[in-house]
């Protein structure tokens, strides 16, 4: 019997000045983790070399390629991208190491979209210090939403708690007039079929959070939830998609009602973040639904404040690795389970 080849996990270096090579490093120190996937790093082995001998790091060494089709199981790989050495300065915040951070990125997502890895695991970026002509976005998910040319969602994943946003880096002020029919529609669909793909759910259940406090109290806090949440939410019923909402947000979570869903839609950022940080910090992992890749993430920044000290915690991390091949077996197992089933029916024809 042929040997099943190991998951081929891209990894995007992330903000140089940042925590992302240290949780990169401490995730594949561990040389078991190579048993279950084959990492290639989008970066240069001269920079992870530095950092290597900084965390003094003795248990981990590196195979450059200058492509990722050239990765080699059972190795720690590294794609060389630029032969720059560039000064690092943890941190702080630096314009001119934010194109290494982009051309990582850049490198890892062709990768991704050529089938040349099997998934990608973004490590933190700053947000700020990238923008520039090339990157215009608020965050990793809509500059992949682009490139993939998908709809994605944003879904924060620990064990079985999933939170998806309705909107996502969005201000405050604008995420009611952002909140309509077909939005909600859209973000509902994304997840419903990310569940049963992606998770091995066949009849998910779904909770929607509700825009206002106390869902609007019947119009008299705002009529969003009135007007437009509600009967959304009927219609989608009416076609079978089982949606239940909209919840009042300040007691949903308190009361442990979240148990009693596959996944939960919060309407704005915060709204979602704060409960799932608070049940999960450290553990928890960043998904990107809805495309034709698979992405995922830590639920942690850049962590300027600790970079270069040796202290950042890598366990969201390689939980986000992990989390990226499991999407990948189940997200396989699925398009073969529907291609059987098709097949079938043809053939009934």
């Amino acid at each position: 019997m042929k040997k099943a080849e190991k998951v081929r996990v891209g990894i995007s270096i992330g903000d140089l000045n940042g925590i992302g090579s240290e949780i990169i490093l401490k995730t594949f120190e561990d040389p078991r983790m190579l048993e279950f996937c084959t990492p290639v790093v989008f970066a240069n082995t001269k920079i992870l070399s530095f950092f290597k001998k900084h965390y003094k790091m003795s248990g981990i060494s590196f195979q450059g390629v200058d492509d990722a089709s050239k990765a080699i199981e059972g190795k720690f790989n590294v794609v060389n991208i630029w032969k720059e050495n560039p000064r690092i300065n943890f941190g702080k915040e630096d314009k001119d190491l934010a194109k290494y951070t982009l051309k990582s990125l850049a490198a890892a997502t062709e990768a991704l979209l050529e089938n040349k890895i099997d998934t990608l695991v973004t490590a933190p970026i700053n947000k700020n210090v990238i923008q520039s002509d090339e990157f215009k976005f608020p965050g990793h998910t809509d500059y992949l939403a682009q490139q993939m040319k998908g709809d994605s969602l944003m879904l924060m994943l620990c064990k079985n708690l999933r939170i998806g946003l309705l909107t996502d880096h969005v201000a405050v002020k604008d995420v009611a007039e952002k909140i309509t029919p077909e939005l909600i529609q859209k973000k509902v669909s994304i997840i419903h079929d990310t569940l049963k793909k992606d998770f091995r759910i066949q009849k998910p259940k779904i909770a929607i959070l509700g825009i206002n406090p106390h869902s609007g109290d019947n119009g008299v806090i705002g009529k969003e939830d009135e007007e437009i949440l509600k009967p959304t939410i009927q219609k989608i019923n009416d076609k079978g998609t089982l949606v239940y909402g909209p919840y009042s947000a300040d007691s949903f979570f308190g009361t442990k009602n979240y148990k009693n869903f596959d996944a939960i839609i919060a309407a704005y950022h915060d709204q979602g973040l704060i409960p799932f940080k608070t049940l999960s910090f450290g553990r928890g992992v960043n998904f990107t639904a809805g495309l034709s890749g698979i992405r995922t993430s830590p639920d942690h920044g850049t962590a300027y404040e600790i970079a270069g000290k040796g202290e950042a915690d890598f366990t969201s991390f390689k939980e986000a690795v992990f989390t990226s091949i499991e999407i990948y077996k189940c997200r396989k197992e699925y398009l073969k389970l529907t291609k059987n089933q098709l097949q079938k029916q043809s053939k009934k024809l």
